[in-house]
């Protein structure tokens, strides 16, 4: 039997464990999916905006893996953490131990007031309307009439959909009673989504693009000036290391809104404007929180990146968001590379100094960066699948654990099974009946521990 523990129970954990069941190099294969949260799923039950059902339902799929005889789901486990196991004594339990433990930081901007209240990432406002247990009950200021997301990726037009959507189109998602009341009061009218650079560089796909625009009650505004800036807007299919195709859909819907000009006063209930060519250099301060952004108006340049040309631009909102990208955070007891936010590794295998750590691989973000979709997970799970197989007859000959859940209770731990996460998923069920809406997710970490525990008993 090789024994192996996958840390992370998000698409490339569940993709990893999947890998492990399909091949047929070594049959006697065992695989616990670890996670820190009582519930499975990592991002795609806290990170997929509840409103993009056909993407949740990915979590049919990972389900199904989860679900194998030869898996076993091990919850409420943090690994490398003050509270967790560490990564020396989890690899004294199997055989070998795949972390999948993702990027869980948010890229920061590194300008003054960023600190400010009313300033977020957007990790933080997705966590709030996700339920993660860890959000707790932030006091985002939706009584602003103005909110300023800054990036121009999938996740800043997530928030800003979520920001413009009304509250009574997500009261059929699984979103929870205290972030559904608080956006339903919501009082934001102007949603501004801006980047540095221009469009032809921006890294929303066109799906996501064009669901701004189907919204009930809201126009999307963009302005003709900063579309003519971008050297793609009149002849797209020569921008090189961009596919030509997804830059001149983009361009096309972009050229739609800009068109059709600002809406009339009171025409609209809530604007979505997609701002260009904008850097932000502060956050402006008002009565000790933030009153707005300062913007140095960028152009692009010789080199295909973009200059400042010496004008500025001040955006009042006091609600802003940033959502510039993720970092991973380091796992004490591994390696880290903290330039790249990364575990160094050579096709899945840690590497210490170079040289791989025994019983040790990584797969998914913390591997190779917050990178792809969720799909790409799959080859890269594949990718060290393949390398902890080739090291099969020497991870054989290290020790492991008979019954390692057995070792993480005599630890002190209190590990939530499949049972538990299935008594979570009754209890949401039930939750949602007495509100008269589907399934509406649990908030809390009490809640869920307690749910959790009805179904151990």
């Amino acid at each position: 039997m090789l024994s192996v523990a996958v840390v992370g129970s998000g698409p490339s954990g569940v993709y990893t464990a999947q890998a492990l069941l399909r091949q047929s190099l070594v049959p006697d294969v065992r695989v616990h999916v670890l996670d820190r949260l009582p519930t499975p799923y990592g991002l795609v039950r806290y990170g997929v905006a509840p409103d993009h059902e056909k993407i949740k339902s990915l979590q049919n799929g990972l389900r199904a893996v989860l679900e194998d005889d030869r898996v076993t789901f091990v919850g409420n486990v943090g690994v490398g953490g003050p509270d967790g196991v560490s990564p020396a004594r989890l690899a004294e339990l199997y055989h070998a131990v795949v972390y999948c433990v993702g990027a869980s930081a948010d890229r920061r901007l590194a300008v003054p007031g960023e600190g400010l209240p009313g300033s977020y990432s957007a990790t933080r406002f997705v966590s709030w309307y996700s339920a993660h247990p860890d959000a707790g009950a932030d006091p985002f200021v939706l009584d602003a009439r103005s909110a300023v997301v800054i990036g121009v990726g999938n996740v800043a037009v997530d928030v800003a959909r979520i920001l413009a959507r009304g509250a009574d189109e997500l009261r059929a998602t699984d979103v929870p009673s205290a972030a559904l009341g608080a956006l339903e009061q919501s009082r934001v009218r102007d949603v501004h989504i801006v980047g540095r650079r221009g469009p032809s560089q921006a890294r929303f796909t066109t799906k996501e693009l064009r669901e701004l625009g189907a919204l009930p009650g809201a126009r999307v505004v963009v302005d003709p000036a900063e579309l003519a800036l971008d050297p793609a807007y009149a002849a797209p299919e020569g921008l090189p290391g961009v596919p030509p195709a997804v830059v001149r859909r983009n361009l096309e819907v972009l050229r739609g809104w800009s068109a059709a000009g600002e809406p009339a006063a009171g025409g609209v209930g809530r604007r979505i404007r997609l701002r260009f060519f904008l850097r932000p250099v502060e956050l402006l301060e008002r009565d000790g929180r933030v009153a707005g952004v300062r913007f140095a108006r960028t152009a692009p340049d010789a080199g295909g990146g973009v200059r400042d040309t010496g004008a500025y631009e001040d955006i009042a909102a006091r609600l802003v968001l940033r959502a510039v990208g993720y970092r991973g955070v380091e796992l004490p007891g591994l390696p880290f590379d903290a330039v790249r936010g990364t575990v160094p590794h050579a096709a899945g295998r840690v590497l210490r100094d170079g040289v791989p750590v025994p019983g040790a691989y990584v797969a998914g973000w913390i591997k190779r960066g917050p990178t792809g979709v969720i799909g790409s997970n799959r080859s890269c799970a594949k990718e060290t699948v393949a390398s902890l197989l080739a090291d099969a007859a020497e991870l054989r000959g290290r020790a492991a654990a008979d019954d390692p859940l057995a070792v993480l209770r005599e630890w002190g731990l209190r590990p939530v099974e499949w049972s538990g996460w299935l008594s979570i998923e009754r209890a949401e069920a039930e939750l949602g009946r007495s509100l008269g809406r589907g399934p509406v997710k649990i908030p809390d970490w009490p809640g869920l521990l307690g749910a959790a525990r009805d179904g151990e008993r």
